[in-house]
C-alpha cells in the first residue's frame, strides 16, 4: 500500500497544478476590441494557440487551425470547438490585422499580455497551443505545430476518458 502511495505522490508531482484549479480565468481583447472570456465558450472545446507573425511553424499551422476552426465551430459539428489565436508578440495592430487578412484567418485574433504569464501555463516556444475542455479546465498543451489530425485526436482521448 505505501508503495502505490509514493507513485502516485510523485505522479502528482507532475501533473500540472492548472488541471486540479477548475475552470480557469482567461480574457484577452481581440483586433477589433471585443473581448473574448474563456467563459464565454462554455460547453465547446477551446483550442487557444500562442503564435507570432515571424514564426515559420506557426505560418505553417494556420491553414490547420482555419480549417479545424470552420469545421467544428458550426452548430452541427461533431466536436463542438473552437480556436483563439493569441498573437504573441509586441506588432502594430495595422499591421496585426493586414497579417490577418493576407493569411485569411477566420477564428478570432486575441492580443496577448507580453507583461503576464498566460493562465495556462508557460509559453517556453512558439506555437504553444493549449486544448481546454468544454468545462474549463486544461487537458493538453503542445509546444510545436499543430494539425487537425492531432488537435481531432487529441479531444476524442479526453472524450472517450471523460464517458466511461
Amino acid at each position: 500500500m505505501r508503495l502505490r502511495a509514493r507513485i502516485l505522490t510523485v505522479i502528482l508531482l507532475f501533473v500540472p497544478v492548472m488541471v486540479f484549479a477548475g475552470s480557469i480565468k482567461f480574457s484577452s481583447e481581440d483586433l477589433a476590441g471585443k473581448v473574448h472570456k474563456l467563459a464565454d465558450y462554455k460547453g465547446k472545446w477551446v483550442v487557444v494557440n500562442y503564435w507570432a507573425t515571424w514564426c515559420p511553424p506557426c505560418l505553417d499551422e494556420i491553414p490547420e487551425l482555419i480549417e479545424f476552426h470552420e469545421k467544428h465551430s458550426n452548430a452541427n459539428a461533431k466536436i463542438s470547438a473552437v480556436v483563439l489565436g493569441v498573437n504573441y508578440e509586441n506588432v502594430d495592430d495595422t499591421y496585426l490585422k493586414d497579417f490577418v487578412e493576407e493569411y485569411f484567418i477566420s477564428y478570432p485574433v486575441l492580443k496577448a499580455d507580453l507583461n503576464r504569464t498566460p493562465p495556462f501555463g508557460r509559453v517556453y516556444g512558439l506555437p504553444t497551443t493549449f486544448v481546454i475542455s468544454p468545462e474549463g479546465k486544461l487537458v493538453e498543451t503542445k509546444t510545436g505545430a499543430v494539425d487537425m489530425k492531432w488537435l481531432e485526436a487529441a479531444i476524442m482521448k479526453k472524450n472517450s476518458l471523460t464517458n466511461k
